[in-house]
């Protein structure tokens, strides 16, 4: 036989032979085998040349024993932890100085929907309320001391109330598995502190950081000029609380952690009560200890009358005559328009920016109080120049501006 045609007759057999354990081997079972990850070519590196390396990363593979995070996280006042799994939609405020609270939940757009409760009995009226909140008519007015059970009733998803409320009225809610937030207001740390906890229980960043920005530079346009200032060029002020309770004057004073005391000594001013034994609220002062401080400046502050009166009964007593601060002209009736702006509530800033201008007038001479009262009012709570120049403007009160 031909040496060719062995050849062609081998390589037909070889041919066979193969083509038989291909046919096999795709019959049988398969046999897993390991799988390199897939990868990601980096833009840049798809661009490079061939025999330059691409730069890859390991695509990130979710484990499917690992369920997604939900909800979120509050760390209030009081340092606790509250869960939350979705964004509570039924908010209730109660106890005392509840409206100092809600003035920072007003600036929230989603406020009107979620609060469907608040205080009833407090300074003031409940005009604001009505122009911040086009529902407020329709939201439950609880007494001060509203028990858990009253509460309980309007299915919150939770509760805010002032820290110092917690053992009294805070813990028989938390027993009944009512989610309570404890917010403190006092100081201007604790502001941006409990802003952003308000922030979180309406799941609004941007909003969060836009007021915190706002509050950080209303701050810092006065302590950028007074932080430096020595004590001889800070003069002495006394602020004071005006009440007239069954008939009689008093004046007091605030402790020295309060904001209206802070506020003081950021406006460039030497609290002269820091001197004597204070309470943990208002401390009542007889004229003698007034006299011996005989202070450069006296604010008067007022929440059960108008401001106006209690300058003008000041003005009128023959010892308040003799004090320097009156001789001089330097006795002011702190301004307020819905409340006044000495307080923990978000107007605070507009009090610490006029309390600058009166305490060291040559270095706030170009402040326009009218103007920032305005952009506060347009920056927090959405206010045209109509409406403030309508709902505002004409109620403010006091040495102003």
């Amino acid at each position: 036989m031909p040496k060719d045609f062995t050849r062609i007759i081998s390589f037909a057999l070889l041919a066979s032979v193969l083509m038989a354990a291909v046919l096999m081997g795709a019959c049988a079972p398969q046999t897993p085998t390991h799988v390199e990850p897939a990868v990601e070519i980096s833009p840049t590196a798809a661009a490079q040349p061939s025999d330059s390396a691409p730069q890859a990363t390991v695509a990130e593979q979710p484990d499917p024993t690992t369920p997604e995070p939900a909800g979120f996280t509050v760390v209030d006042g009081l340092g606790r932890e509250v869960r939350f799994e979705t964004a509570p939609q039924r908010i209730v405020l109660t106890g005392k100085a509840w409206f100092l609270l809600v003035d920072a939940l007003y600036a929230f757009p989603a406020s009107d929907d979620r609060l469907v409760a608040t205080g009833d009995a407090f300074q003031g009226t409940m005009d604001f309320f009505s122009l911040v909140d086009t529902q407020f008519d329709g939201k439950a007015l609880l007494d001060r001391d509203a028990s858990a059970e009253e509460i309980a009733a309007l299915q919150p998803d939770v509760v805010m109330m002032k820290s110092y409320l917690a053992e009294s009225q805070g813990k028989p809610l938390e027993e009944l598995g009512i989610p309570v937030v404890y917010l403190d207001f006092e100081t201007p740390e604790q502001y941006q502190r409990d802003l952003q906890t308000i922030g979180l229980i309406f799941q609004n960043e941007a909003r969060t950081q836009e007021m915190m920005s706002y509050f950080q530079t209303m701050t810092d346009q006065v302590t950028d000029k007074t932080a430096n200032l020595s004590d001889a060029e800070r003069p002495s002020v006394l602020l004071v609380y005006y009440d007239v309770r069954d008939g009689q004057a008093a004046v007091q004073v605030p402790p020295l952690s309060w904001m209206q005391t802070t506020m003081v000594e950021m406006a460039g001013g030497r609290p002269v009560w820091n001197d004597i034994e204070l309470g943990k609220g208002w401390t009542k002062v007889n004229f003698e200890q007034i006299a011996v401080w005989d202070p450069d400046k006296i604010f008067v502050v007022a929440y059960n009358i108008p401001v106006e009166e209690a300058l003008d009964a000041l003005y009128g007593d023959l010892n308040w005559q003799a004090l320097t601060a009156l001789e001089t002209g330097e006795l002011y009736a702190f301004p307020g328009d819905h409340f006044s702006w000495d307080q923990p509530d978000t107007r605070w800033v507009l009090g610490l920016n006029w309390l600058a201008s009166k305490i060291q007038p040559d270095l706030f001479a170009d402040v326009d109080m009218e103007e920032q009262v305005y952009q506060f009012y347009a920056t927090l709570y959405g206010f045209d120049i109509e409406a403030f120049s309508d709902n505002i403007l004409p109620l403010i009160s006091g040495d102003y501006p």
